[in-house]
């Protein structure tokens, strides 16, 4: 499993905009047309408004080798890895409801093997606040393929040293949830599957969604691929008894949406518990995480697992919900979700040009564009930083993102449809460019 990240939606100079009564489905069509044909992105795709879905579409392959090549489909189930945790924490709080647990619990009623456990509470395992130390951070890839049983599981986290004490700070931890799902089993003495169909599929009429197993495509079950050369290989998968209820379900984004729909709608939740699974702190909620997009809000989580990446979201002020699905990806999937919720936010967006190639910049050369860059036009500094052989760019209260140069002075961030072309006399360093982006010039300085 890999660790969260939360989506950053990169919005730099454009104005408010509010979700289009008329999302051009031909412009959404198009794009998943281009993601397809320059292999960018294989996986599924789904959109609903006020309940009813709007839009669904998978492309690409659930197997795909010399021997075997099966389309996809939006009923072909994905590893949604780390959204999860969602249906994880549901259960956890439907069971405070019915007062099974409380979130001041202790992790030691359960398991007082785990280092602090007579310190971390329910609650804190819920937002990621115990401390815990993440298990897939080290090691983990040398025995993800293995099928793993709970005492062994539970060994390996009483065996790691937390990284700070509960309630300190936050930090991502798999091991939360992990142990989470384990508790659902251990109070009502029934399997977390078990739990989960009586809990939610069963309550909302979600037909696709379940604990993995081994992929089986001959089941519409989607296996995931890495790009090698110009080609998809088929990647190793985890097994299934290890991620648990951190990251163990497989789904469509069709019941994606209808879950999460329920969710906001209080069929699985009290209003007041809905409350608290909403409240941040330190950024982390119960089990969700929010999504910021221009002025608006989306609540949801991201996932990851293999090579599957997906994300579930959900805009409550416009009861706009959207679910992604992948299992092959060569573009980062923040660049396909901020295509689609431009498209469907009514905002201007210019379509990928993937036929561009890359431009072949020595890594060296990157250094000379460091630095932090400000305009007499717009009150906003973006700082220039090399990574690797990357150059990222980091706009004030924004998250960094990687530039794609494509000639010797012009780099470009395709989602954002945003240009940057340096003056360039042959001194180092570079220090000036013009941001070009939705057909605005600004004129950036170093400082």
């Amino acid at each position: 499993m890999q660790r969260f990240t939360i989506i950053l939606l990169l919005l730099f100079l454009l104005p408010s905009f509010a979700f289009s009564q008329k999302v051009d489905f031909v412009k959404l069509d198009s794009l998943i047309t281009r993601v397809d044909r320059f292999d960018k992105m294989m996986g599924a795709l789904t959109i609903s408004k006020n309940g009813k879905i709007i839009y669904s579409k998978a492309w690409g392959y659930r197997a795909f080798s010399e021997q075997e090549r099966l389309k996809s489909n939006t009923d072909t189930r994905y590893r949604i890895g780390s959204i999860t945790k969602m249906f994880t924490a549901v259960m956890i709080l439907q069971l405070v409801e019915e007062g099974k647990i409380q979130l001041s619990d202790k992790l030691a009623k359960y398991y007082p093997e785990i280092p602090n456990a007579e310190k971390i509470s329910i609650a804190q395992m819920l937002n990621h606040h115990s401390g815990l130390y993440n298990f897939t951070d080290t090691s983990y890839l040398r025995y993800h393929t293995q099928a793993k049983s709970q005492k062994e599981l539970l060994s390996l986290f009483a065996s790691q040293t937390p990284v700070f004490a509960p309630g300190e700070r936050a930090e991502y931890s798999n091991t939360n949830f992990v142990l989470l799902g384990y508790i659902v089993e251990q109070v009502t003495g029934d399997s977390y599957a078990a739990n989960l169909k009586k809990r939610i599929t069963g309550k909302t009429g979600l037909k696709n969604t379940r604990p993995g197993s081994k992929i089986n495509p001959a089941n519409n079950e989607a296996a995931s691929f890495g790009y090698y050369d110009q080609n998809w290989l088929t990647e190793p998968e985890t097994d299934m008894s290890i991620p648990g209820g951190a990251g163990c379900i497989t789904s469509t984004t069709g019941d994606l949406v209808k879950f999460i729909e329920a969710l906001f709608r209080n069929k699985l939740l009290k209003p007041a518990t809905l409350a608290k699974m909403l409240t941040l702190t330190d950024g982390y909620g119960y089990g969700i995480f929010q999504f910021p997009f221009d002025e608006k809000t989306a609540y949801g989580h991201t996932g990851g697992i293999d090579e599957f990446h997906s994300v579930l979201g959900y805009f409550p002020k416009d009861s706009f919900a959207f679910a992604f699905t992948g299992n092959a990806a060569n573009i980062d999937m923040n660049d396909l979700v901020i295509g689609v919720l431009s498209i469907c936010f009514n905002r201007h967006y210019e379509l990928p040009d993937y036929a561009v190639q890359a431009y072949a910049l020595a890594a060296e050369e990157l250094a000379k564009y460091e630095g932090t860059y400000a305009s007499e036009d717009i009150p906003l500094k973006i700082v220039l930083r090399k990574v690797g052989d990357k150059l990222t760019a980091q706009a004030t209260g924004q998250g960094a993102f990687s530039l794609t140069p494509v000639s010797p002075r012009e780099f470009r961030f395709e989602p954002a449809q945003i240009s940057m072309i340096f003056e360039d006399s042959g001194a180092l360093p570079v220090t000036t460019f013009t941001l070009r982006q939705a057909g605005g010039k600004y004129i950036f300085k170093k400082e």
